[in-house]
């Protein structure tokens, strides 16, 4: 949707640009499962209402990791480590 909307730009072609992340060591594609879902809905705490943004936070939580985002919403939620 970023890059439907002009708002985030790649070189090569989104398809491809997932293959080459796929192959990067130490990083994975977690699967949105119910309990993810779930808990997307019952975020602790205050938190906006963008369901792509909680089930971003909701997924770090499950899996105990910190999240990379220049999204200040993100980054400033107290329940959620970030990096950036």
């Amino acid at each position: 949707m970023l890059l439907a909307r002009g708002r985030l730009q790649l070189a090569i072609d989104l398809s491809e640009w997932i293959a080459e992340c796929e192959k990067l060591p130490g990083l994975r594609f977690a699967p949105v499962t119910n309990a993810i879902a779930l808990a997307s809905v019952n975020l602790p705490g205050e938190f906006h209402s963008d369901p792509a943004d909680r089930i971003i936070v909701a997924t770090a939580r499950h899996l105990g990791a910190e999240i990379v985002s220049s999204d200040l919403k993100i980054r400033r939620y107290a329940h959620v480590k970030s990096l950036w």
